[in-house]
């Protein structure tokens, strides 16, 4: 079975998975700087695909791969800060 997420929500420090095995996946939004910065509304407008979520206005692509082995953004090199 492939695990896929079924609903993504938000608190204000989580970003929050719903899986389709069950599972829910809590990660803090401080992982994903554009997500942390943005608005609820623009949180909200997120694509469910089969492999992960897409933010488009915001530029984001998380894949449930990687939330699953605890990677948080990966579009800094390593060691670089914010």
């Amino acid at each position: 079975m492939t695990i896929s997420a079924e609903a993504v929500r938000f608190d204000d420090d989580s970003l929050w998975v719903d899986l389709n095995d069950g599972r829910t996946l809590g990660v803090p939004l401080a992982w994903f700087p554009r997500l942390l910065n943005a608005t609820p509304p623009q949180r909200a407008k997120v694509e469910i695909s089969y492999g992960g979520l897409h933010w488009a206005d915001l530029d984001e692509d998380i894949s449930i791969a990687g939330l699953l082995a605890g990677r948080g953004d990966m579009s800094r090199p390593e060691g670089v800060a914010a």
